[in-house]
């Protein structure tokens, strides 16, 4: 058991070096051609952050290990939501830009509403539904380029040090963080699947929850960044947009490529528990995180405690059932 456990933890760091690595080589590239910050960071840096969900989806689903795919992509946003942002939001709530945020939560919403109906009525994500998602992701895609289009570059000493970077370490960055990602991913769902069995727990209970808040970890490095510059808005919008991005390109790579059913290891009277209680908590924790943000414009220090107290009870429950 102690090897497993050891090669899981070297997984999870991976992940997040590799993440590191790739999101500066693309910063670095992207900067070298004179794109726009805000492009970078709604674009590049945001689908790099995504990048560890990607590989542990893509690779479970390759596998044939379909809960693992599953569960990431639902508890990366469970996590992201109601840990990543809720922590941010109880530490420094405050004002949020609403018209920001309308796009992406539009989006969010859109996909879990697909989602959702394709779970609660055929229960099989076929290839057409990762096409469908991938196609979403384009359309996403192409509404922000519009939208950032002409936006101005931010001067400042950071800038300078990226822009700085030669390409050719940008490029070599950017294929080691690849690299890395993918060997991290490897390692994280094989050692996860052998905890999860030598444990006796269903592996859709270890995705849901250590796998999730594995790959979240670069959304989590974020926002305690953010936070310590005074930044909590922005903190706020990666996790929005990191959330899109686990259901149009997380889950639609992984079922384009391997299609799954919907995993049933446990159930609630009755019920396959992923239907009763992880889709609804999906829903439920980005509603209370969205709806004050676009009805208010601010956010509270009680959204982030609520928030936070949901995830804990999450986690009680999955390791009950």
């Amino acid at each position: 058991m102690l090897v497993p456990v050891l090669l899981f933890i070297v997984g999870l760091l991976c992940l997040i070096k590799g993440g590191d690595w790739f999101v500066d080589g693309a910063v670095g590239i992207a900067r070298r051609f004179h794109l726009p910050e805000l492009l970078i960071g709604a674009t590049v840096v945001s689908i790099g952050t995504t990048l560890p969900e990607v590989m542990v989806s893509t690779t479970s689903a390759l596998k044939g290990i379909g809960s693992i795919a599953y569960g990431n992509a639902i508890g990366s946003v469970i996590c992201n939501t109601s840990l990543i942002a809720a922590i941010t939001i109880a530490v420094r709530p405050g004002p949020v830009d609403k018209k920001a945020l309308k796009t992406p939560v539009l989006f969010f919403f859109t996909a879990a509403v697909i989602y959702a109906v394709v779970a609660y009525t055929t229960g099989n994500f076929t290839r057409p539904i990762g096409l469908i998602m991938m196609a979403m992701f384009i359309v996403y895609m192409v509404v922000t380029v519009r939208q950032m289009k002409g936006a101005p570059q931010p001067e400042g000493e950071d800038a300078e040090e990226q822009e700085d970077m030669p390409l050719s370490k940008s490029i070599i960055l950017l294929v080691l963080g690849a690299a890395v990602i993918a060997v991290g991913a490897d390692l994280l769902v094989d050692n996860g699947t052998l905890i999860a069995r030598a444990l006796g727990v269903p592996e859709t209970v270890i995705a849901l929850t250590f796998v999730a808040l594995g790959t979240s970890l670069p959304e989590l490095v974020t926002a305690i960044t953010s936070l310590a510059k005074g930044h909590g808005a922005l903190s706020l919008g990666n996790v929005i947009g990191a959330n899109l991005f686990n259901l149009v390109l997380v889950s639609g790579v992984a079922v384009t490529l391997a299609p799954f059913p919907i995993p049933e290891a446990a159930t609630i009277a009755g019920h396959n528990a992923s239907l009763v209680m992880d889709l609804p908590v999906m829903f439920a924790v980005m509603l209370l995180l969205t709806v004050p943000a676009l009805l208010k414009g601010k956010l509270s220090r009680l959204q982030g405690i609520v928030l936070l107290a949901i995830y804990a009870a999450f986690c009680v429950i999955q390791f009950t059932l």
